[in-house]
């Protein structure tokens, strides 16, 4: 007789971290696509709209499509002439109402009322009600407005085109080009001697000869800036027609008001029960009229995101806007400050650069070839972007020496054909 060992299996309970993690697994390809991005070609006011608030509202989208945390979205009492689950149906399809007039926490105190915004409510009856049916679009349209904040990294990226990308490659790791032979650390190759100084010639030579970069280079990133925010307030809009005008001022309600009262203003705006109408055809066939009192449990997650949402956009809002500010300033001052420029590249480029070669850079040079060089000081170890900028700097007071000896022979060779206009790159 044979003996068959049994095995004993072991049940691992799901937990609510687990269930949370297996939620959020949609997410996390984004997340990580996003976040191993080598390359910088924007400024963190930037990141802000295509990171943390594409991330926030996909978060919230996958928050009110999760019935672990709050169970079902909407569960209504009736009397007994309607099944339980087609009133929760029909009353989560079409839509709930409150009484205005019932939206008294005075009246609630005292009893008078079960829960805000609920009372009594006949056929016949004329008090002013309103509807609510938001809760039925709130992930289409959270998920649409993390796609409208992406959109403007989208279109930034295609028209930069990698530029940035195909010149600072291979030059990451080139500070510690020491030895004659490559070399790999962690996956990755330090170049040469001779392969960084050839990369650098390079650089230097697209950077000079506007192969890669061109005037609408920096006209783009800030188009593109621009509609971050106008973006910003599309959406402050969209989420205020989108509850009934009741966005724009909600959180500044929550903070003078608190949410101390029995009706708080967000018990205004995300009832957590309502009132539902179904009617149907009697036995005589005659119209039926059946009063069902439903808990919107998805409120409660409802709620607390768009109170974020509120908050958040303000944030973006003025961030965004300060952005632009600082733009306009790098426009009027790239050229003409030394202080500025060493104010810019120390934070790139800390106690590695002569704030006097990029002004004898910037001097000649447009405002797009400025913000070029800024992007790859933010992209290249500081030693190697100093390399780079200064062999800019004798390269570009080498070519106007020898412009202006030209000019002198011409000169003194003809006198009276007088100097050329000069004309600024």
């Amino acid at each position: 007789m044979t003996d068959v060992k049994k095995k004993s299996v072991r049940i691992v309970p799901i937990t609510p971290s687990r269930s949370m993690l297996k939620t959020f697994e949609g997410v996390v390809p984004f997340v990580k696509k996003l976040a191993n991005q080598t390359y910088s070609i924007d400024n963190w006011v930037f990141k802000l709209h295509y990171r943390l608030t594409f991330f926030a509202l996909l978060t919230s989208t996958v928050l009110v499509c999760s019935r672990q945390y709050i169970g079902d979205h909407i569960q209504c009492i009736s009397d007994k002439g309607v099944p339980g689950h087609v009133i929760d149906t029909y009353c989560f399809f079409t839509s709930t109402f409150t009484l205005i007039k019932d939206l008294d926490p005075e009246l609630l105190d005292k009893g008078g009322l079960p829960h805000p915004g609920v009372g009594e409510y006949g056929i016949h009856s004329k008090d002013e009600v309103k509807h609510h049916a938001y809760y039925q679009w709130v992930p289409f349209v959270l998920f649409g407005q993390a796609l409208m904040f992406y959109a403007s990294h989208y279109v930034w990226k295609k028209l930069e085109g990698g530029r940035l990308k195909y010149l600072v490659d291979g030059l990451q790791l080139a500070a510690f080009s020491l030895q004659e032979k490559e070399m790999g650390v962690g996956g990755k190759n330090i170049p040469t001697r001779a392969q960084k100084e050839d990369k650098i010639r390079v650089v230097r030579k697209a950077f000079l000869d506007r192969l890669y970069i061109s005037g609408s280079w920096s006209m783009h990133l800030i188009l593109c800036e621009c509609l971050n925010l106008l973006n910003v307030l599309l959406q402050i809009y969209i989420t205020d027609r989108f509850l009934n005008g009741q966005f724009m001022s909600l959180g500044a309600n929550v903070w003078r008001q608190g949410l101390e009262s029995s009706v708080d203003p967000l018990d205004v705006v995300f009832p957590k029960v309502t009132k539902c109408t179904f009617h149907k055809y009697g036995p005589s066939g005659s119209i039926q009229w059946h009063d069902a009192m439903c808990v919107m449990a998805l409120n409660v997650i409802n709620d607390k995101i768009y109170t974020f949402l509120w908050f958040w956009y303000i944030f973006l809002l003025v961030a965004t806007g300060l952005a632009l500010a600082w733009r306009l300033l790098t426009i009027l001052l790239h050229a003409r400050s030394k202080s500025f420029n060493k104010l810019v590249f120390s934070t790139t480029c800390p106690g590695k650069i002569n704030p006097w070669d990029v002004l004898t850079v910037s001097r000649y040079c447009s405002y797009t070839d400025w913000l070029f060089l800024k992007y790859l000081s933010k992209n290249l170890d500081g030693l190697v972007f100093r390399e780079i900028i200064i062999g800019l700097a004798e390269e570009l007071e080498d070519d106007l020496d020898s412009a202006k000896k030209s000019l002198m022979s011409d000169q003194l060779s003809n006198p009276e054909a007088g100097l050329p206009e000069y004309k600024k790159d």
